[in-house]
């Protein structure tokens, strides 16, 4: 990937923390613009192109959740999200919100930088997917890539959040294979999580009662105790 043409809006309102990533940043060829809030994002993505957004959650005024939000409804800029250590459970609500990755601080820049590189490859394509068909067909359902929802055995559409459908997407590549919660977000989201990070279970559970699956005995998103997940299907 060319670094040199990759435009960066960091929105942190810790002005130290912008200069340190901006220059950090620059000395692998990134463009950076940076803003304190989100009046500053605003202004920046009405008169700015940029290729990706560092976004910090905890922001003055209007939280980085709202501005995640306020990003989708005007486009599909790619998010990255500064998050704290404890903030599990905005982490997924953010990824719900539409955000591509998370990094959690204290964080090492370099790791950063690793996780742009992955977002923005995603983001940008990679042919020759198992699952790139238009539509794919498990157990009676059927997922749509490019509504991004999926269709009950009844014909009833269900819609899917951008995490939700990531999630999926791991799960239909690898069918009945025991997938880690490493490997699950690794694949969902381009990074790796430490042992600890619940923010998977939480996902799994809401992917769950989209697909109808009782969580006390599931019979499509199988949970293999001290070792993750499993879609028990074969698909069409």
């Amino acid at each position: 990937m060319n670094e040199h043409g990759i435009r960066l809006l960091i929105v942190d309102d810790d002005p130290d923390i912008r200069n340190l990533l901006a220059q950090y940043l620059q000395s692998y060829g990134m463009q950076c613009l940076c803003v304190g809030d989100g009046h500053g994002l605003r202004q920046k993505l009405e008169h700015e192109r940029v290729d990706l957004i560092i976004l910090d959650l905890m922001l003055p005024g209007e939280d980085g959740l709202s501005l995640c939000r306020h990003i989708r409804a005007v486009g599909n800029t790619p998010i990255i999200m500064l998050t704290a250590r404890g903030e599990s459970a905005d982490r997924v609500v953010g990824l719900e919100l539409g955000a591509d990755d998370y990094v959690v601080k204290p964080f090492d820049p370099r790791e950063l930088v690793a996780r742009i590189h992955t977002v923005l490859r995603r983001v940008r394509g990679k042919p020759g997917s198992a699952v790139d068909q238009d539509t794919v067909q498990f157990a009676g359902w059927r997922l749509s890539h490019q509504k991004r929802q999926i269709t009950t055995p009844g014909q009833v559409l269900v819609p899917l959040s951008n995490a939700e459908y990531r999630l999926l997407c791991a799960f239909l590549a690898r069918p009945q294979r025991i997938l880690s919660r490493e490997q699950l977000m690794d694949a969902a989201r381009g990074r790796t999580v430490e042992a600890f990070d619940r923010s998977i279970d939480l996902l799994v559970s809401r992917l769950r009662q989209k697909l109808g699956d009782d969580p006390k005995q599931p019979q499509l998103l199988k949970t293999v105790r001290g070792e993750g997940y499993l879609l028990d299907c074969k698909i069409n």
